[in-house]
């Protein structure tokens, strides 16, 4: 046997070999939360939620701070897989952070809020967010694996990351970690997000009733069975709350497009990441599907943003979902133009009657 050969042979023996250790060693690490856990609530506030009084809840998928208006990603067809700088990032933290001080909400959803990955050059996001915030905050991962290894050859690394929910009022020491279904096959799986709902109940001022926030990021990057699962146990569990006679909120990224969203956004781009979409009667017509469809709420990061519209492949996946006991004030995304996320924040005023 010639010897280039025999090199060869043993060259692809030992990727083989690496390979097969890797798949064991991620499977054997692999992040299995339980269906249901409780997370910390930290802080301490007195206040308590009145009925009649006005609220506002603000939803904002940040990106993990990386991923702002000069950046591409290479699941949609891009080819980035972190910023260039860590520089980047915590300038990115810094403009959400003002951005979230400047609206005075009494509640904050995040989603893809970063604690010590490789994507965002450990930037514990979560300890800057949660640490400035003068009210309870609960965080809950939904993303855990110590070497995520694609795309090839510039690898996604170590990723923890999850959700956060800040608010102004008191909620107890303890919210709840939901479990949604992965539609992912071992050993995918392995390395891929597990999705969450992470619910926290606020006690009604003078009332036995709680209003329930639930924060959520549904899967993406699935054939759409995923989002349909989850979204399915989004609205049982909204059920079952709103007949014990509490108020429900859910927000965040469904990565699901809001009825109406196509007639202002049509999707042009089905090769990469796309979007399910939302039944309008999800719950039935007494629930409000709470979305601004009037303005994008996220981008294809197929190429950077550089603020031209055309040729763009835009958004309407982030929003709420309301109890039909919760009286909805207004709606609004707001259009920071991409500038710190690849999502803008949307902002929903609700009252409790």
């Amino acid at each position: 046997m010639p010897l280039a050969v025999k090199i060869s042979g043993c060259v692809l023996g030992a990727l083989v070999f690496v390979f097969v250790l890797l798949i064991l060693w991620l499977s054997l690490t692999e992040y299995k939360p339980s269906g249901s856990e409780m997370v910390p609530v930290t802080g301490n506030v007195s206040a308590r939620v009145s009925p009649g009084q006005p609220l506002k809840v603000i939803s904002w998928n940040i990106g993990y701070a990386s991923l702002d208006a000069g950046q591409d990603f290479v699941l949609d067809g891009g080819k980035g897989v972190r910023p260039a700088s860590q520089t980047i990032v915590e300038k990115n933290v810094w403009a959400i952070q003002s951005f979230l001080v400047s609206q005075a909400a009494d509640f904050v959803f995040l989603q893809e809020v970063d604690v010590n990955s490789h994507r965002s050059y450990g930037v514990d996001q979560v300890d800057y967010f949660t640490g400035s915030w003068k009210g309870t905050s609960a965080f809950a991962l939904n993303y855990r694996c110590k070497f995520v290894p694609y795309p090839f050859p510039r690898f996604l690394g170590r990723v923890e990351s999850g959700l956060v929910t800040l608010g102004a009022f008191y909620s107890g020491r303890q919210a709840e970690r939901i479990a949604l279904p992965s539609p992912f096959r071992w050993p995918v799986r392995a390395a891929q997000l597990k999705r969450c709902l992470l619910v926290q109940r606020f006690p009604i001022q003078n009332g036995g009733r709680e209003l329930v926030l639930v924060n959520l990021h549904m899967e993406a990057y699935d054939s759409g069975e995923g989002k349909e699962a989850q979204t399915r146990i989004l609205a049982d569990f909204l059920k079952a709350e709103y007949e014990k006679g509490n108020y429900c909120v859910a927000g965040g990224d469904f990565n699901q497009l809001f009825p109406g969203a196509q007639a202002h956004f049509p999707l042009t781009d089905t090769e990469h990441f796309v979007p399910g979409t939302l039944e309008e009667n999800l719950l039935g017509s007494d629930w409000t599907l709470a979305a601004d469809i009037t303005s994008p709420t996220a981008r294809l990061l197929d190429k950077p943003y550089t603020g031209g519209r055309d040729g763009v492949q835009f958004y309407v996946i982030d929003g709420f979902l309301v109890s039909p006991n919760v009286r909805v004030d207004s709606i609004q995304t707001v259009d920071l133009d991409f500038a710190n996320s690849d999502h803008n924040p949307v902002v929903l005023t609700f009252t409790l009657p």
